[in-house]
């Protein structure tokens, strides 16, 4: 096999992309993701959550963890009567976490972390969330009237490893959050907010690569070359890790 395995983690079983009279839960991935690890070079491999990840794992050179449905606020000591929680997933929830901690130790591939999977990212690490965004701003920037995409203009840090895999700091984003990094997860470094202060992007210094944000680079990577950056050098670098130079 030539193309580097890329795991994209797929909704939780309740989370119901999909409709069918036949069927009550589903495993699956909005198509962008997979488009633009194709683009790439990379292979997709959609990964469902549960107990089996630690046998799919030597199988991949990179993995995105992919936005999604809220965080059980019992991972981070939360409000969990905040009545505009989403329903959460569990078994997505246990698997993600699992999988972000054996990373944050192992640093063994290169990790690319979208919205949901930022928060995952900052919870692995210790850190605790907003539960919704309008309870702490007057406005809602983040996302339209109707709770769906929002463009928004950002800017990154100079010296971030975002603003060299992008080659540019300014960015017009797609973003659709409700929810937010609040206490910051250990040894993660925030490097972009968006203007409201709320964060829009974090990296680990101490992994060789990983990129954490919380706009959705997929939305808009087959018409923007720098979010389809994003995944062409996550693929770039999950070849290094297929060659044995990752790190």
């Amino acid at each position: 096999m030539k193309k580097p395995v890329i795991g994209i983690t797929s909704g939780g079983r309740t989370e119901g992309y999909i409709r069918s009279r036949h069927y009550e839960a589903f495993f699956s991935t909005p198509a962008p993701y997979i488009d633009a690890v194709r683009r790439a070079g990379g292979l997709p491999l959609i990964l469902p959550p549960g107990a089996d990840w630690d046998e799919a794992l030597p199988l991949l050179q990179g993995v995105i963890v992919t936005g999604g449905t809220d965080i059980d606020p019992a991972e981070y000591a939360g409000d969990h009567h905040n009545p505009h929680l989403l329903p959460f997933d569990r078994e997505r929830d246990q698997a993600e976490l699992t999988l972000l901690r054996r990373q944050l130790a192992a640093r063994e591939m290169p990790l690319l972390c979208i919205c949901r999977g930022m928060q995952a990212l900052n919870v692995a690490a210790g850190g605790t969330l907003y539960e919704h965004i309008p309870d702490i701003r007057e406005r809602d920037i983040h996302r339209d009237e109707a709770g769906l995409w929002a463009m928004q203009d950002l800017h990154v840090e100079r010296d971030s490893l975002i603003a060299a895999v992008m080659g540019r700091t300014a960015l017009r984003t797609s973003s659709g959050h409700h929810q937010a990094v609040k206490a910051l997860g250990a040894g993660l470094r925030v490097v972009a907010r968006a203007e409201d202060g709320i964060i829009e992007a974090l990296e680990l210094p101490a992994h060789p690569w990983l990129i954490a944000v919380q706009w959705h680079p997929e939305v808009t990577a087959a018409q923007d070359s720098s979010q389809q950056a994003l995944f062409d050098a996550l693929v770039a670098q999950a070849r290094a890790v297929k060659a044995g130079r990752f790190g």
